[in-house]
């Protein structure tokens, strides 16, 4: 059997916490490692525990999760960060990605959604939950005053969009509803169009460029 992976969470209303306590606790395969109600707690805590996972809400008493997660992701970039939050608005999705999340769910997500999602994030996916998702494509499917990379159709753009804020193969033909082999066919054709040998190459040529 393989060891539980650990989990910290934050949080800073305490009902809650206890709650979230208990179902890390009481998950096959999780194992607690600490609490926390700051910003500043949950970023000391997870430097000095250095946790699997990381779950924390958006709004806190000294500084946002969003400020966290970079924080957390900046000291440590293999930490895999959940955002976990009663606001599902697109700019708080969209700047949690961006700061390094792996996941964003609400906290009125069903129990076995919140248990699966944490797994999956420790497991190496990004995972965002009910609706969640659909805001995330659609901010990156909406086109701008001025195209970027012009050379690239509308659709190898959302596919480019999507790598480079983290997305796997898989995940974006499930957010784009295509096929795996028509992803990958779409980023043959960005590679040659950009003259990138590969993913990293990809990344970087669009962050460089703002795309994400």
């Amino acid at each position: 059997m393989s060891e539980p992976f650990s989990v910290a969470i934050a949080d800073d209303h305490p009902t809650f916490l206890e709650g979230l306590k208990l179902v890390v606790s009481c998950s096959p395969g999780m194992r607690l490692v600490g609490t926390a109600t700051t910003s500043a707690g949950i970023v000391a805590l997870a430097a000095d525990q250095r946790p699997d996972v990381v779950v924390l809400d958006i709004r806190m008493p000294d500084f946002s999760g969003i400020e966290a997660t970079a924080q957390i992701v900046a000291g440590r970039p293999e930490a895999r960060v959940m955002i976990l939050s009663s606001f599902d608005r697109e700019e708080y999705v969209v700047s949690a990605i961006r700061s390094g999340a792996c996941g964003y769910l609400l906290k009125t997500s069903p129990l076995p959604e919140l248990v699966q999602a944490i797994t999956a994030v420790a497991s190496g996916h990004l995972v965002f939950g009910s609706g969640i998702a659909t805001q995330v494509a659609h901010h990156f499917r909406r086109p701008g005053p001025t195209p970027h990379f012009p050379q690239l159709t509308n659709r190898e753009r959302e596919v480019l969009a999507l790598v480079a804020a983290g997305f796997r193969n898989g995940e974006i033909a499930r957010q784009l509803r295509i096929k795996p082999k028509t992803v990958q066919n779409h980023l043959s054709n960005i590679f040659t169009e950009l003259g990138v040998a590969d993913r990293a190459e990809a990344i970087a040529r669009a962050r460089e460029a703002g795309l994400t």
